[in-house]
């Protein structure tokens, strides 16, 4: 079987309009961005530990000067509804008219929610994703303008230009899931200080999902003639950055990260595929985001790490050539090796991988209950990146027995 990329010419590319800022002292270019968007009152979104722990939120406050209208340091881990109203309701007191974002995936998700919140006159349920029974997801659509928003990143995350966003809300047994293609960042920075807030084992965890994506990405059936190029860097930059994450005086494995996870995002609004209709990527995913969203102590990549094993070996067959190139792409299988042992070959590599940077491979060394997980099942038949046309519905008992081989 011949693994030469076919390159399919049928694609839609998309672009938006976007400032990035890297390295030492980026965050001094806050005023120009201010300025540039006709703001003059921004209004800093963050979590308490940013806030309190850290002289981040201090700084760029100075930076800012009389531009800065307020802090919400409230954003929790979980973005929860209470976190993002009362958010909302913060800044729209302040009039605000910029939103800065300072944090990682859950902050950074939270504002896109506060810009759709502001703006947004309709009760929420009728804002967010619904699921019909039997039937396609659907997202409805949000016509009002939003405030701009500026993401300041202090961990890498693929949620840093994107425009999805998952809401925590106690009362429901999924995630309230919000879209709107106007909460896209006008500006990133990835601002070497900033970076270095974050702790050790958020930065793991990070560079694990980032590196798992990566690795996946690299097994997506389309290909676009724009997209092959940021895939492979992608991969070669979320390699790098993996291997290097322990070094706590370093922001290049940090911003190595950032650079791989925008270049994923990328690669998607150009005609790639993140989950590309395979099974394997598509139940890891969701897998993995209900396990964290259920388990506030465990981090997204360690969910990954520890089901991508054993998904690539039960689901593997589904998914033939994917898994040959993705066994490709970690050096473990070349053409003219048998096919059926792909999935196998990949999975013996990344564990190998992910317990050499202390990564669980295995969900019973996530520390969570095992009679939690029929309703990780559960959770995962309601999220729309992995299951938008409703499939895995039909595969309620084949996933109910694969969560439990996970174990």
């Amino acid at each position: 079987m011949s693994l030469t990329p076919v390159y399919d010419n049928d694609f839609r590319a998309v672009s938006y309009p976007l400032r990035l800022y890297s390295g030492q002292d980026a965050l001094e270019s806050l005023p120009a961005e201010l300025k540039r968007h006709g703001a003059k009152r921004a209004f800093i979104v963050c979590g308490r530990t940013v806030s309190r722990k850290f002289d981040l939120i201090s700084r760029i406050k100075a930076i800012l000067g009389d531009t800065c209208a307020g802090v919400f340091d409230e954003m929790d881990k979980d973005t929860s509804i209470s976190a993002v109203t009362g958010a909302a309701a913060a800044a729209r007191a302040v009039d605000a008219d910029l939103l800065i974002s300072v944090g990682a995936g859950s902050v950074t998700q939270g504002t896109r929610v506060v810009a759709i919140l502001m703006a947004e006159k309709r009760p929420v349920d009728e804002l967010i994703t619904q699921y019909p029974p039997n039937a396609p997801a659907i997202s409805p659509k949000l016509l009002e303008p939003k405030v701009p928003i500026i993401n300041v990143l202090t961990a890498a995350t693929s949620a840093q230009n994107r425009a999805g966003s998952a809401v925590k809300d106690p009362d429901r047994d999924h995630r309230m899931e919000f879209f709107d293609p106007k909460t896209r960042p006008v500006a990133l920075f990835w601002d070497s200080d900033a970076l270095m807030t974050a702790p050790l084992s958020l930065v793991r965890t990070t560079a694990a999902s980032i590196y798992w994506r990566s690795m996946v990405n690299l097994g997506a059936p389309r290909l676009s003639p724009l997209s092959e190029g940021d895939r492979l860097e992608a991969f070669r930059l979320s390699q790098f950055a993996l291997q290097r994450v322990a070094d706590a005086t370093d922001p290049t494995p940090r911003i190595a990260a950032c650079a791989a996870s925008f270049l994923q995002n990328r690669d998607a609004d150009v005609g790639g595929s993140f989950t590309g209709g395979l099974w394997v990527t598509r139940v890891v995913y969701a897998f993995a985001t209900a396990i964290f969203q259920r388990h506030p102590h465990v981090g997204q990549g360690e969910a990954n790490t520890a089901v991508t094993s054993t998904v690539f070996r039960k689901l593997g067959p589904r998914d033939p050539l994917a898994m040959a190139l993705i066994a490709q792409g970690l050096g473990v299988w070349k053409e003219g090796d048998a096919i059926e042992a792909a999935p196998d070959k990949a999975a013996v590599e990344l564990e190998r991988v992910f317990t050499s940077v202390g990564m669980p491979v295995r969900v019973s060394q996530l520390d969570i209950p095992r009679d939690s997980l029929p309703q990780v099942v559960e959770n995962s038949l309601k999220n729309f990146n992995a299951d938008p046309k409703r499939e895995f519905i039909r595969e309620r008992e084949m996933l109910q027995d694969l969560i439990q081989a996970c174990w």
